[in-house]
């Protein structure tokens, strides 16, 4: 039997529901089932819970994700005054979701949602886009050209006006050979001064090569596999953008709007995250 997910949805219009992969694990499920979510499949509850065994750090870091992004969108549009958001990655919604945090700060922000997995798009139409300036496009950031002239980003996004790009633990599903930086360059020229990029990535910098190696295995054998990077690497990245205060730093220590972790905790979480104004 097939394996079926927690919920149950209907296939969203432009592909057969043969098309959503169970076969394999998928990034964006096994993130859900990090944040203890019920929008995933077996296969990736079990490459979860191994890579949770080899690396109990994964959902530390995961739940800093999360509440970095909460952070970031509040501050790009809440004090930088952007209203506009092209959110590349999203993954399955988790609330509250990208517009709804935009609008708690600007009940008119306009949110596009960008994924390449056909069972986030089912969980769009259901959680994302029925507020009203709110769309979906199931598209692969690997093709940034794809993403900028789809029809449904156009008709939402003034691209003569600021728009905030989030590629929030995206890259780190890039290879090298895939060419990250050139994407991010595609994505963001598209864009006009007073933009800004909000990005987070996976890195090695603070666990040992081993276990690192036994983390980025469990991922070979998913839709994306997962290529972690060092401060100067994520930091070539946003070339061309002006960073925010405090730079590009571990998530918890971005902007913090509670205690700051001791250095023991701080280790847990394997991801760097900035914001960043084109200038």
């Amino acid at each position: 039997m097939t394996d079926q997910p927690h919920r149950t949805h209907q296939a969203h219009e432009g592909f057969t529901p043969e098309q959503i992969d169970t076969s394999r694990p998928h990034p964006a499920r096994m993130y859900d089932y990090y944040l203890g979510g019920s929008d995933n499949y077996e296969v990736d509850r079990e490459a979860a819970e191994r890579l949770m065994r080899m690396a109990p750090d994964v959902r530390a870091s995961a739940r800093a994700n999360r509440d970095f992004l909460g952070r970031a969108v509040r501050t790009v549009v809440g004090e930088l005054g952007i209203r506009q958001i092209i959110d590349v990655g999203t993954g399955i919604p988790t609330s509250p979701n990208t517009h709804e945090l935009a609008r708690a700060e600007a009940p008119d922000a306009r949110v596009v949602y960008v994924d390449n997995d056909p069972i986030v798009s089912v969980h769009a139409d259901a959680k994302l886009t029925g507020a009203g300036n709110a769309e979906f496009v199931l598209a692969d950031a690997r093709e940034p050209e794809a993403v900028i002239g789809h029809p449904a980003v156009r008709e939402l996004i003034d691209f003569g006006r600021p728009v905030a790009l989030l590629l929030v633990a995206v890259l780190h599903f890039v290879k090298d050979e895939e060419d990250p930086a050139g994407l991010v360059s595609a994505l963001g020229g598209a864009l006009p001064p007073g933009s800004c990029l909000v990005l987070t990535h996976g890195t090695s910098d603070f666990h040992e090569e081993q276990r690192v190696k036994e983390g980025t295995d469990v991922y070979r054998n998913a839709t994306a596999q997962v290529s972690l990077r060092s401060h100067a690497e994520v930091l070539s990245f946003f070339d061309g953008w002006d960073l925010v205060d405090p730079g590009l730093v571990q998530l918890p220590l971005w902007r913090p709007d509670g205690p700051v972790p001791g250095p023991g905790e701080l280790r847990r979480v394997a991801l760097y995250g900035g914001v960043g104004l084109k200038h």
